[in-house]
């Protein structure tokens, strides 16, 4: 079972032009050599627009997930600081007893800043409800994605790097929040993985940017998560959309 992968990047023509022009090519990988890696869908936020945007997002989420499942990808959940609510499961040891492979050496990668701000209320476009959550705090990944038993659970790079080459992945698709934060940046976000040259997409329809309107550049929350997703594409990896996990495999040789 093959899955098709449409990613789409962006290249500057000429360099330096900063004319950039849409680039989409069709890529087929086996499924069982996928992962997806469910980034930082907690079972709360603080941001309380952002939570809403979530668990709106988590039935789509887990419709694509469970298909890709079925159809041999492996599924990874990352739901950072939570890694106490699934000690001793299978899904949590699986990924700490995956054996330590050396990554190569990181790329010197030089990329500009994200073009959003996020000084503004936290980066939230509502309300901000930390400080009267009480006892409210994310504890483990929202129960509207399914963790099946032969899933994994870990919020370290290191880990999933090593589960990767164990089953032999070659192709690693990311979806979840926050796409100008943690999507990024986690030690098992697009940064580290691109600098350990995994082949890594993100499914662009699956995430979303703590944004808020009142910080650079002034634009609609869509509008910032839309920026967000174009400078993935410039300088980082592929983003792909999720229909290509909910339609898009083939029995092709």
């Amino acid at each position: 079972m093959n899955l098709l992968l449409r990613e789409r990047t962006r290249r500057e023509n000429p360099k330096g032009s900063g004319e950039w022009k849409i680039l989409e090519a069709a890529q087929k990988v086996p499924a069982v050599s996928t992962a997806i890696l469910i980034c930082d869908m907690w079972d709360y936020h603080p941001c309380q627009p952002a939570l809403a945007r979530c668990k709106e997002m988590a039935g789509k989420m887990n419709q694509a997930v469970a298909l890709a499942r079925k159809n041999g990808v492996q599924i990874i959940h990352s739901p950072s600081g939570c890694m106490e609510a699934y000690a001793g499961t299978p899904q949590r040891q699986r990924m700490i007893e995956a054996p330590h492979v050396e990554p190569p050496k990181p790329l010197d990668i030089q990329a500009p800043e994200f073009p959003l701000g996020t000084a503004t209320n936290h980066g939230c476009d509502g309300i901000w409800d930390w400080d009267h959550g009480g006892s409210q705090k994310m504890t483990q990944q929202t129960p509207l994605i399914e963790i099946a038993e032969e899933d994994g659970i870990s919020d370290s790079g290191t880990e999933v790097y090593n589960f990767m080459q164990q089953h032999g992945i070659i192709k690693l698709l990311i979806m979840g929040v926050h796409t100008n934060m943690c999507v990024m940046g986690r030690s098992f976000g697009i940064q580290q993985m691109v600098r350990w040259q995994v082949d890594i997409a993100l499914v662009r329809d699956l995430t979303d940017a703590m944004y808020n309107p009142a910080d650079p550049p002034y634009v609609s929350h869509d509008k910032g998560t839309e920026l967000m997703i174009e400078y993935i594409e410039k300088y980082w990896c592929p983003s792909m959309p999720s229909d290509c996990l909910l339609k898009g495999y083939s029995h092709l040789k």
